[in-house]
């Protein structure tokens, strides 16, 4: 069995296309498929079905996905072996909601680069449904989720935190102060929220229909820089991490309020595919964030 060509197949499982392999490893698609076919018959069974233009794993696809995986882990970890760098190198995508992007870039990314100078990092920002999807279609090394708690048996979890969340005001607010206050007490005031249907603003909107209360926001922006600024200069409220308004409690400019009728439960998730291949600089990422205070 050639390596090449179970490499290649590694690579078309997990874009799911023999286009994107192709342009990935820079050969032919018909290279492609020629590898992939080498190995069909090598192996005596059908990896894909090949349906209208599309691709779809069989079950002895799937199973071989797992033993690739790992011969193309030891492989890659043999060939570091030999490398005589004595430091760390690769590329790392991670795909982020706008706050923990601004908040690992603050809290994490200059000690992150001065350990490893020679890893390249790219942040990018999305919902959590498109993050999965990228984490799917292998456009994504990791991702990191502000939502409900997500357990699939396709991804794994490398590390994970409840998320305290409050209702977040002016401190001089009228409602400043005041304890065991309804949802209800609140829902007429005007609102900036992130996004609509996005990460925890999705969760959040779940919570008040089951109430039959509904809440339309003056103002969305998914930048939560901007949200806790105007909060400072207005009477408006919001419902926000606490990593993202602790700067402005602590600084006495906004404060919490008690509201005691909405348990919310939000986490912060560090997550990967369990087919994704972690290279040394991706292991060291993970393990790095693993040690680090995880919410901010």
């Amino acid at each position: 069995m050639e390596l090449r060509n179970l490499i290649t197949f590694t690579h078309v499982a997990e874009l799911g296309s023999f286009t994107k392999a192709a342009e990935l490893l820079g050969y032919s698609q018909s290279t492609i498929s020629f590898q992939i076919k080498q190995l069909e018959e090598e192996l005596g069974c059908l990896l894909f079905e090949r349906i209208n233009h599309t691709i779809t794993l069989t079950q002895r696809g799937r199973e071989l996905v797992s033993y690739a995986h790992q011969v193309r882990m030891l492989t890659d970890e043999f060939k570091e072996s030999l490398t005589q760098e004595e430091e760390l190198s690769g590329h790392i995508h991670i795909v982020t909601p706008d706050s923990v992007c601004e908040e690992m870039i603050h809290s994490h990314y200059i000690d992150f680069h001065r350990k490893y100078p020679s890893v390249s990092i790219r942040f990018t920002t999305a919902d959590t449904a498109d993050m999965i999807d990228m984490l799917d279609h292998n456009e994504a090394d990791v991702i990191i989720t502000l939502d409900s708690h997500t357990y699939d048996r396709d991804y794994v979890i490398a590390k994970e935190e409840r998320l305290p969340m409050h209702f977040v005001t002016n401190a001089n607010s009228r409602f400043a102060g005041r304890k065991n206050l309804s949802i209800r007490d609140i829902a007429s005031e005007p609102f900036i929220l992130t996004e609509y249907g996005q990460g925890y603003r999705r969760v959040f909107d779940r919570e008040l229909a089951k109430k039959s209360i509904g809440i339309t926001p003056v103002l969305e922006i998914g930048r939560t820089d901007i949200i806790t600024s105007v909060l400072a200069q207005s009477d408006m409220i919001s419902f926000l991490p606490d990593f993202v308004t602790k700067p402005m409690i602590d600084a006495g400019k906004l404060c919490y309020l008690d509201i005691c009728d909405m348990n919310i439960e939000i986490w912060k998730q560090l997550i990967y595919h369990k087919n994704k291949w972690l290279s040394k600089s991706l292991k060291t990422f993970i393990d790095y964030i693993g040690k680090t205070e995880f919410v901010g």
